[in-house]
């Protein structure tokens, strides 16, 4: 038996690792996921920006649209893209039809004196959100400056600034052995909600992979030749054992680039006194440079957690949970497969297979920012949506016994859908020209 499924484990493994997409995929998928992540700051670095003229009419008496066209008056101009023109000796229909503006902004007169004012805006084509919001952010400024200055209190300008303040938290765990070390929970959030979607994209795939395989040899009535001299059991599972070991060996090869990533190029990448920065914040003190403290946070966290301990036993347990999910829904997708004889039925059934997956990655999205609530913590041991919410949970360090519990919870769920999934593939491989139903699979699974 050991020999049977170890010659389709073989089989299945090589014939998709030899082919040239899985090489390609497999090296370049990191460098463009990098660069996905840089391409947002690439594309502000040298797209350019908007560059816009607004013509001011000012209705107020207190003339705060001399606060917007005399940008001198306020310290650290809102932008440098942003013009505004004072409307003198223009009427507003004249000024209506010009088109050397971006737009004509029209203050009224009880701006200064409503709470939250309306002020209209007519542009010449459509407005970005950038524009609409610097607009809104200089209008409030300075109506902002008028209202205290109304007060007519010397100083009280800059008394208001004075008295303004962030305050950043620099965290460390209290439970943890390594004194001091940092937490970022913005870091922890965007690394679980990252190895959620790889994993839900690696079970979806690969899953989808099997049953597409299975469907093709049935039409092509290898199965038949097959199970002649294997049992129909033994072939699902050297097909599901064949293309898991696929998904493993890659998620390892992406592990091994990210290690050398973080043990080479990420310390070359950051300059040597952000990095004394990070670890004065990280260790609750004050940073000798102006750069925002929550950032020197977040990268004194961001190189705790790439430490090379940390991502070899978070590999290992991302791995882990791949591995087992991936045969748990490998073998419904099997066992959907193995029931049908086209795709166009397959995608009917396979909602079954899909749909708690849809509704793990939507755990884990809650999980990643509240990882110790309750609902978190049931979802990351329910076998159906564990993949998915644990490693959502596991940048954040949670007690070690939750993931071997979820790990044995997951093993179980594993077994049991074999077993299940086994006696659907037994029966449905010899059936053709039919297009079964729930009810039918159900009553397979009942067939002793």
């Amino acid at each position: 038996m050991a020999n049977n499924i170890g010659i389709i484990i073989e089989r299945e493994y090589l014939e998709r690792v030899k082919k040239k997409s899985f090489i390609i995929t497999t090296l370049l998928l990191p460098v463009v996921m990098i660069l996905f992540s840089m391409m947002p700051a690439l594309i502000i670095m040298f797209a350019g920006t908007e560059k816009t003229t607004v013509l001011v009419f000012d209705e107020t008496p207190e003339a705060i649209g001399n606060k917007l066209t005399d940008m001198s008056d306020l310290e650290n101009p809102i932008s440098d893209d942003i013009t505004f023109i004072a409307a003198d000796g223009i009427t507003r229909d004249s000024a209506m039809r010009r088109d050397d503006v971006s737009g004509i902004l029209i203050i009224p007169a009880n701006a200064a004196q409503v709470k939250n004012p309306t002020v209209k805006y007519y542009s010449n084509g459509p407005i970005g959100m950038t524009t609409e919001t610097t607009i809104r952010g200089a209008l409030a400024r300075a109506i902002r400056t008028e209202r205290l200055l109304a007060h007519d209190i010397p100083g009280l300008e800059e008394i208001v600034k004075d008295a303004q303040v962030d305050v950043y938290l620099s965290g460390s765990r209290l439970d943890k052995e390594e004194e001091g070390e940092a937490t970022s929970s913005m870091v922890s959030y965007l690394l679980g909600l990252g190895l959620s979607f790889m994993l839900y994209m690696f079970v979806i795939l690969y899953g989808q992979m099997v049953m597409n395989s299975i469907i093709e040899e049935k039409n092509n009535r290898v199965l038949e030749v097959v199970v002649s001299s294997i049992k129909p059991a033994q072939l699902m599972m050297g097909k599901i054992l064949g293309v898991g070991l696929v998904a493993l060996t890659q998620i390892l090869i992406w592990g091994i680039v990210i290690i050398l990533i973080s043990t080479y190029i990420l310390p070359a990448v950051i300059p040597a006194d952000i990095m004394a920065d990070a670890q004065t914040v990280a260790a609750g003190g004050q940073a000798t440079s102006d750069v925002d403290p929550d950032f020197l946070n977040m990268v004194g966290s961001l190189t705790s957690f790439v430490s090379l301990g940390n991502i070899i036993s978070t590999i290992l347990i991302v791995a882990a949970y791949l591995l087992f999910g991936f045969l748990m829904y490998a073998s419904m997708f099997a066992a959907i497969g193995s029931s049908v004889d086209n795709i166009q039925d397959a995608s009917n059934l396979s909602t079954w297979a899909v749909a708690p997956i849809g509704i793990g990655i939507l755990f884990a999205l809650y999980a990643a920012t509240t990882p110790m609530s309750e609902l978190a913590f049931w979802t990351s041991l329910f076998p159906l949506t564990s993949p998915m919410v644990m490693v959502a949970r596991i940048p954040y360090g949670i007690p070690s016994w939750e993931i071997w519990l979820s790990l044995l919870l997951l093993v179980a769920g594993f077994f049991f859908m074999v077993w299940v999934a086994g006696k659907i593939y037994r029966v449905g491989i010899f059936m053709y020209g039919k297009k079964p139903t729930v009810k039918d699979l159900i009553k397979w699974m009942k067939y002793k």
